[in-house]
């Protein structure tokens, strides 16, 4: 169970970079709620609904430069129960514009996972970030 939970941390990943929408919907719950923190701002969210987390999404790529990563380290998985867990994560953050690479954030991923449809899809995340962005 451990690998399964891992691995649907891995393609929210993936598919963040990527803007990948139809696998991020294969990890998200319809009811999935996103909430942002960083040192000296106001919390962002609870954004709420997969539809909005998706806005939320591509809004962000369509204000980037360069190519972002999202690198996730040191998984850690708790499960509750057989149909929901817990998965922390370390954060690195980097941007590639093709002339510079650059470490943008670090911070803690805090996904709240529940077994729906045969899978894990993620239905709470927080992302603490160590530094205001």
């Amino acid at each position: 169970m451990s690998a399964e939970l891992r691995q649907t941390v891995a393609i929210y990943a993936h598919a963040l970079d990527e803007l990948n929408v139809p696998a991020l919907e294969t990890v998200l719950t319809e009811d999935t709620t996103w909430t942002f923190t960083m040192p000296g701002k106001p919390t962002l969210g609870p954004v709420t609904g997969r539809v909005a987390v998706l806005d939320f999404i591509r809004a962000g790529h369509a204000a980037r430069t360069g190519r972002v990563r999202h690198h996730l380290g040191n998984v850690v998985v708790t499960t509750t129960d057989a149909a929901t867990a817990e998965a922390r994560a370390y954060l690195l953050q980097t941007t590639n514009t093709g002339e510079h690479i650059q470490m943008v954030s670090t911070g803690v991923y805090t996904f709240g996972l529940r077994r729906s449809d045969g899978r894990w899809r993620i239905a709470e995340l927080a992302l603490a970030l160590d530094n205001a962005l």
